[in-house]
């Protein structure tokens, strides 16, 4: 069983005084509206479902105001160079970093996380902007290409940004996952709006503050709070381009309405992320990756591992170091760094996941640890889980769980390894483990998914900063990170030159000679080609 620590109280945090979260919530713009000036939402600490403050619940005239006051800034903003514009990013990073007790306690406060969880996520945060600080430039420089006919022809592609872009953000990871999205389309030139999730709006709103410390102009980043059912179609409605991260079934709402608006969109949705042990991996190892994979913020991590697939060979064996490394977890919500797996969000996700297991357990599946709330550590604290026997049917092998609960399976080698994490709708992340790189990329490159570990857990992939991320199928459209997720924020445009005029028939050639002349210059320009790949092969194969 893991061991606890006691209750924290909002008090154990002084940073979060009762003045400074009225004072975010302040910072939310409003339209003036006698109806919008009325109404409020609660936000409730999981650690203590104490109420701990609460923000404007916007309508529609509130989010259209803000769109409007945002694309006022975005013209001048679009006008400043990219290297000015990155380095007002690279100085929030360093912002951030120096303002970083405050913005752990406030994470923790209204996500219930552990403090450990806290850092993983907030240093994900300056990271990226030392990446957009050193390559978005670059990225939206403008860029040569190959003419129809070298040397009579030039084609340059321009980058400019879209407008005004809407994020919308969920509460799990509220601080990285809104500035993932928020800081690239800044970068490329454009304004953002976001809609962090009610639940945890102080975390924007801080950010909000420090990125206007940084130097960003007025009214250029704005945060709307309210319920998702009100403030989501309105801003999708009002913006040029959205960035979703929520639940499958929300994030097609949002693609159908993007779509009727002929916006583009890129959306980061549901997984139920498979694990694959092979069998030359190093058990204890794998066991102590497959605790990070599908314990990590209590579960709730969009790339958390769900499934894991073990070779039979040593599936015992992984099987005894994994429940010992689950059981070593310490469960807590204090404001130290004791405890490794803090709170779920609210009763309803806790729900959730009792259901999932409950489910199992009907169907015959057996918990090896964990299986129950655990309501003396926090009101929403559930037990890291392991799970055997899960009949393929049940609810936790079909969906989403979102906590921390794995199913561990024995399979008869890699092929079924592969065809058991590939049935599934989800394609988000997968994780290998094995003693051989080289038959761990192998084995990745069989399995659906946006990005995939070889030994390691999600972080090789996420903390690839350069590289992009997403998923397949039912786990989204579009890719943040590297330069795709800079350039899903522009629209891209070709200027075509020609250094002879207009291009076509001659008018003093006979037709028949040209066509003949075009068409031998064609087949010598194509043989040229094949000869140019043969030799860079060749070159590759050394």
């Amino acid at each position: 069983m893991p061991s606890t620590d006691p209750p924290a109280a909002l008090g154990d945090a002084p940073a979060l005084a009762a003045r400074r979260l009225a004072d975010l919530s302040e910072r939310v713009p409003r339209s003036g509206s006698a109806d919008a000036a009325r109404d409020a939402l609660d936000v409730f600490a999981p650690a203590t479902a104490e109420r701990i403050g609460s923000v404007p619940a916007c309508e529609a005239s509130d989010v259209d105001a803000a769109v409007a006051r945002a694309r006022e800034a975005q013209a001048e903003w679009a006008e400043t160079p990219a290297s000015e514009r990155a380095t007002v990013i690279d100085r929030f990073g360093d912002l951030v970093v120096d303002r970083r007790e405050e913005l752990l306690d406030l994470l923790q406060a209204e996500t219930g996380k552990s403090r450990r969880t806290a850092v993983e996520e907030l240093f994900d945060v300056p990271t990226g902007c030392g990446y957009l600080a050193n390559e978005a430039p670059g990225v939206l420089a403008d860029e040569r290409r190959s003419g129809v006919a070298p040397g009579v022809t030039t084609a340059t592609v321009t980058y400019d940004p879209v407008g005004v872009v809407g994020v919308i953000s969920p509460w799990n990871y509220p601080l990285t996952l809104s500035m993932a999205d928020a800081l690239p389309a800044l970068a490329a030139g454009n304004a953002v709006v976001l809609k962090p999730d009610e639940k945890t709006p102080y975390g924007a709103l801080a950010l909000g503050e420090l990125l206007e410390v940084a130097g960003l102009p007025d009214d250029l980043f704005q945060v709307v709070t309210g319920e998702g059912a009100t403030v989501g179609p309105a801003l999708v409605d009002a913006v040029d381009y959205v960035a979703f991260t929520g639940s499958t079934e929300t994030g097609r709402v949002v693609a159908e309405r993007a779509g009727r608006n002929l916006i583009d969109c890129s959306l980061e949705l549901g997984g139920n992320n498979p694990l694959v042990v092979l069998d030359d991996a190093d058990v204890d190892e794998a066991a102590r990756g497959a605790v990070q994979a599908c314990f990590s913020n209590a579960g709730q991590l969009c790339l958390s591992a769900e499934r894991i697939y073990v070779e039979e060979p040593v599936y015992d064996a992984f099987l005894d170091a994994f429940v010992r490394e689950t059981e070593r977890l310490t469960l807590g919500t204090g404001y130290d760094y004791d405890a490794a797996v803090g709170s779920l969000i609210d009763a309803a996700q806790l729900d959730r996941v009792q259901s999932h297991v409950d489910d199992a357990r009907e169907r015959g599946a057996t918990a090896l640890t964990g299986g129950r709330a655990r309501p003396d550590v926090a009101p929403y604290c559930y037990e890291p889980t392991v799970l055997v026997d899960v009949e393929p049917d049940a609810t936790l092998a079909c969906e989403e769980t979102f906590g921390p609960v794995a199913a561990v399976t024995s399979v008869s080698d890699a092929d079924a390894a592969v065809a058991a994490a590939n049935d599934s709708p989800y394609g988000l992340n997968a994780s290998v483990w094995t003693g051989g790189r080289d038959r761990g990329v192998e084995v990745a490159r069989e399995i659906d998914c946006g990005t995939v570990n070889v030994n390691d857990a999600f972080l090789a992939t996420w903390g690839a900063a350069d590289a992009p991320m997403g998923g397949f199928g039912d786990s989204g459209l579009g890719r943040r990170h590297g330069p795709e997720g800079i350039r899903r924020y522009v629209e891209s445009r070709t200027i075509g030159v020609s250094r002879v005029g207009p291009l076509g028939f001659p008018d003093r050639i006979p037709t028949d000679w040209f066509v003949r002349g075009a068409f031998a210059a064609l087949s010598l320009g194509r043989r040229a080609s094949r000869g140019v790949r043969r030799v860079k092969r060749r070159f590759r194969r050394r």
